[in-house]
């Protein structure tokens, strides 16, 4: 149920109350029901933060792919995004290990957010450019698509209620991990075969975890 939802079901049975003539009504009764409401409108209100960071994250790992397709970001140039997009996802992890983002946790999340959107922003519109048909560069894109894609199976999993806060937190720790292997990959504006095929083994590694804590580690 959304906030505005439960907000016009607390204005109801407010009113209800007010206006009733039941003698047998009891304060305590009502009560119960408003604390219910509240904690419904708390429950939505976290799920609503946490969508909406998974949502960034996906967002924010599209434009560094389209940033290397088109040429706007080399392969050094992803790398240090992937780096700052690997801090997101650690302070997403730690926020959310014990079932709750704190609105402090929250604002924190969300200035970094901002400051890594700049980053990409940039980054993309800067004189240095990219080869998007080198090897270097296809093989980061290739990285990059997958982060996109196992980013969105987070955000869709939050989304429909298939992942916890713990569970998200472990997927989000993991994904931290997969940024800074490409990071450390492309530190030094290439990278190469063997550094990819390490870095695709731990995405499919991720991949695996994220098909089971969806599907109740099964």
């Amino acid at each position: 149920m959304h906030a505005r939802a439960l907000l016009l079901v607390l204005m109801v049975i407010i009113v209800s109350y007010k206006g009733s003539n039941m003698k047998n009504v009891k304060v305590m009764n009502v009560t119960k029901v408003l604390m219910v409401a509240l904690t419904l409108l708390s429950v939505n209100s976290f799920a609503q933060t946490v969508e909406s960071t998974a949502n960034r994250n996906v967002n924010q790992q599209e434009r560094i792919e389209k940033g290397l397709e088109s040429g706007a970001l080399n392969t050094k140039e992803a790398a240090k995004l992937e780096h700052a997009e690997g801090r997101v996802d650690h302070m997403e992890a730690a926020a959310l290990k014990d079932g709750n983002v704190t609105a402090q946790e929250a604002d924190r999340i969300q200035q970094q957010q901002n400051k890594v959107s700049k980053e990409i922003y940039q980054q993309k519109h800067n004189a240095q450019l990219g080869n998007p048909d080198s090897a270097s560069s296809k093989r980061m894109q290739n990285d990059v698509e997958r982060n996109v894609n196992q980013q969105q199976r987070i955000a869709t999993g939050v989304s429909n209620g298939t992942l916890t806060a713990q569970e998200t937190a472990r997927l989000e720790r993991g994904q931290a991990q997969v940024s800074r292997r490409e990071a450390k990959a492309g530190a030094d504006g290439h990278v190469g075969a063997n550094e990819q095929a390490k870095i695709q083994a731990k995405e499919n590694r991720e991949s695996k975890r994220i098909h089971r804590k969806k599907h109740n580690d099964k």
